[in-house]
């Protein structure tokens, strides 16, 4: 996404210097070549993710007698072969183990513990991101009748809207929502919205490299960053607009 506003940037200046502009053209150069070292060398996704990771804990110990731990997908990925078939890709195995161990803390405390695993097959390979997500939990130990399934959520706004019924049948005192540093401040805002009281727990975190020269890592980072900010910003916007379903009252679960 930041390679292509670059690349549209620099297309853009060469066209107006072909019409004569060449001063405008000189000026929407060098902004196109600031970008690039900007984003490259690290200040630029740095800034991004010092300002989108605030939200969350590392850890939480503030079990009640009924708990639930949701576990928001991060996608599947199939090996090439032919007997292959869908697995947790490699942002997803934070969040299961970060899941597991939180459950294990909290049956440790003595109460009521449940794993949602809430991620349908967005990818189309054939087995939901719960199913997969399922899999792994089972092979960590965790008992199968703990696991509440969501299999049907394609994004992170379903994840909140479908995890909603399955929330409000089970009547938790505590929830921990478990996702990446960066996803965790949409995710939060999304649960909010239908009334999801919910504790942000980071299964990771991610930090910018600073270089001398550009680097593609740091672009990626930038891309992951801008991606929540424009989820944030596309919420507020319909929200402002009336697009989006009627918010539930805050605590409501």
């Amino acid at each position: 996404m930041m390679l292509a506003l670059v690349c549209v940037l620099f297309g853009f200046a060469w066209l107006i210097d072909r019409r004569g502009l060449r001063r405008f053209s000189r000026v929407l150069g060098l902004v196109s070549l600031l970008l690039v070292f900007a984003v490259g060398c690290g200040p630029l996704p740095s800034w991004m993710l010092q300002h989108l990771q605030r939200t969350g804990v590392n850890d939480f110990n503030a079990w009640g007698a009924r708990n639930v731990i949701v576990l928001l997908g991060a996608g599947t990925v199939r090996p090439e072969g032919r007997d292959a078939v869908a697995e947790a890709n490699l942002f997803a195995y934070g969040r299961i183990v970060e899941s597991a161990r939180l459950y294990w803390q909290c049956r440790h405390s003595g109460g009521d513990c449940k794993i949602e695993i809430s991620g349908g097959d967005a990818r189309g390979l054939g087995l939901s991101e719960a199913v997969v997500y399922q899999r792994v939990l089972l092979g960590l130990g965790i008992p199968r009748a703990d696991l509440i399934m969501e299999p049907s959520s394609m994004n992170t706004w379903q994840n909140a809207q479908f995890s909603q019924p399955l929330l409000r049948d089970y009547r938790p005192d505590r929830i921990a929502l478990v996702s990446s540093a960066t996803h965790l401040r949409r995710a939060e805002l999304y649960f909010r919205h239908f009334g999801i009281a919910a504790t942000p727990v980071r299964a990771d975190w991610l930090t910018a490299t600073w270089s001398i020269l550009p680097q593609s890592y740091n672009f990626t980072l930038a891309d992951v960053a801008l991606h929540e900010y424009l989820g944030i910003a596309r919420y507020q916007v319909y929200q402002w607009l009336g697009w989006n379903v009627k918010a539930s009252e805050p605590g409501a679960l």
